[in-house]
């Protein structure tokens, strides 16, 4: 179900009702949001909820094994199977088709014809995260960070719809202490969730739609037609599409959560300032990448020993990063851009200047960091890696090339739009909290009115149908 629809909008006014109508009564409300959950889940394709059933009794029944064992091989055993069978599910979905091209094309090329069977494989919706909650929430029982707790918890926990498909990635122990409480409505920050819901809904339907649909797509579905400036254009275009997208979904997503009384963990802090792609990753999708950070990369090893081991460390983990969002070597490629930058980072040969933290320093970095993302990018989003080199190869043979985009589009329009969402995210920090606590001091009668007006906007300007976010399809 898409968060920017009438359905969505009747199936929530009658969840949030029914659940703090039923919230005295724990367990009744406990079935009744599991309930609302995978009918959330199943709206597209029910058969899907059995995936999800599945995956959350196996980590259940896991990680019960492995909280009753002694410390032992047999416990280690126990986690092992349990994360392999998450993996093994992932793996199915995501990338039996891309292991057996991968294979049969490597085996041609050395002369060896095989015909393995090649499975038509629908993608489960949010397989990625629930399976990445699934493996955290098994581990932390493991390590002792959290207390197994019975099926209905973790199966509410698991399924929990405003962030099932899409994240952010919470963790059991952000999420199951405030499941086991009695939430209090007078203690809901309504103006914060509203406002969270609105601006999501804005990035979402007008800022991010509106690039894709008058730029983007129109660019990276045949850039032999266009010039180098606007595929440039376009690369700059995608990089604020994807992060109005999804920061706008994880907006919505948290501001739904806080209506009914439960707080999510930030997942964007304004990820274009960002002076190394070290401190991007801080500030994107920041609990995917404290995820990886703790269940990837530290396990191999961390920073802990040589300069060599560690850059090896980061290395694996960002391309395991990139085969995690799509089965195509392009992701690779995405990854691995990130993980070289990194690691050159980690030489320190970029610092530069006698003053590391000055103005002029910072924002050569900054903008050499934006770059590197914005050219990772173009293999994030490009179908192919051929593809991806098409767009580039672009951007040095097509200044004689005349323009092609729609010219009923003033052209100034589409700068301004990516260059105002970029200037966003320099404003003072905190800024965006200010405005919330100032929202909310008005009066609910004028709250709703201007909440009314920014929903009038949205539809005005956002385009026709509703696409569906990018993330889903990781």
């Amino acid at each position: 179900m898409l968060f920017p629809t009438i359905d969505f909008a009747v199936f929530f006014v009658v969840v949030l009702t029914g659940s703090w109508l039923l919230m005295p009564r724990r367990g009744e409300w406990k079935s009744f949001v599991l309930v609302a959950s995978y009918v959330f889940y199943g709206w597209w394709n029910p058969r899907f909820c059995l995936l999800l059933a599945g995956v959350t009794l196996v980590n259940h029944f896991g990680a019960t094994a492995v909280s009753r064992l002694s410390v032992g091989r047999a416990r280690s055993l126990v986690l092992a199977l349990t994360v392999i069978a998450d993996l093994g599910v992932l793996g199915f979905f995501k990338y039996y088709g891309f292991f057996v091209t991968s294979v049969t094309n490597s085996l041609a090329s050395i002369g060896v014809t095989v015909a393995p069977p090649l499975l038509q494989i629908v993608l489960p919706v949010g397989v990625s995260f629930f399976t990445f909650q699934a493996i955290s929430y098994v581990v932390d029982v493991h390590r002792g960070d959290t207390d197994a707790v019975p099926l209905l918890d973790f199966a509410m926990y698991l399924s929990f719809f405003p962030q099932l498909v899409a994240g952010p990635i919470v963790r059991a122990s952000e999420l199951l202490p405030q499941m086991r409480q009695r939430q209090d409505p007078r203690s809901v920050d309504a103006a914060r969730a509203f406002g969270l819901i609105t601006a999501g809904m804005f990035k979402k339907v007008v800022v991010a739609n509106l690039l894709a649909t008058e730029l983007v797509d129109r660019v990276f579905a045949n850039p032999e037609r266009f010039n180098a400036l606007e595929v440039g254009l376009a690369i700059y275009g995608y990089a604020v599409q994807i992060y109005a997208d999804f920061s706008g979904y994880t907006d919505i997503a948290i501001g739904v959560a806080l209506l009914m009384g439960f707080r999510f963990p930030d997942n964007f802090d304004r990820p274009y300032i960002a002076v190394t792609l070290q401190d991007f990753w801080r500030r994107w999708h920041m609990t995917l990448s404290r995820w990886l950070r703790d269940y990837l990369y530290i396990p191999l090893g961390g920073s802990r020993g040589t300069e060599r081991r560690t850059k090896v460390n980061l290395m694996l983990t960002m391309l395991l990063g990139g085969l995690w969002h799509g089965a195509a070597w392009n992701f690779v490629i995405w990854g691995g851009i990130h993980g070289v930058w990194q690691a050159v980072e980690r030489q320190g040969v970029l610092v530069g200047g006698r003053d590391p933290q000055g103005f002029r320093t910072r924002l050569l970095r900054g903008l050499i960091t934006f770059h590197v993302v914005c050219l990772a990018w173009v293999f994030f989003r490009a179908e192919t890696f051929t593809a991806a080199g098409t767009i580039l190869g672009r951007l040095v043979t097509g200044w004689t090339t005349p323009a092609a985009l729609d010219p009923s589009v003033p052209f100034w329009w589409l700068p301004l739009v990516i260059a105002g969402a970029l200037a966003v995210q320099f404003l003072p920090e905190g800024t965006g909290a200010r405005l919330q606590a100032v929202f909310s001091r008005v009066p609910a009668v004028a709250q709703g009115v201007a909440l009314a007006g920014a929903l009038l906007v949205i539809e005005t300007l956002g385009p026709v149908g509703v696409a569906p976010f990018i993330y889903f399809q990781f």
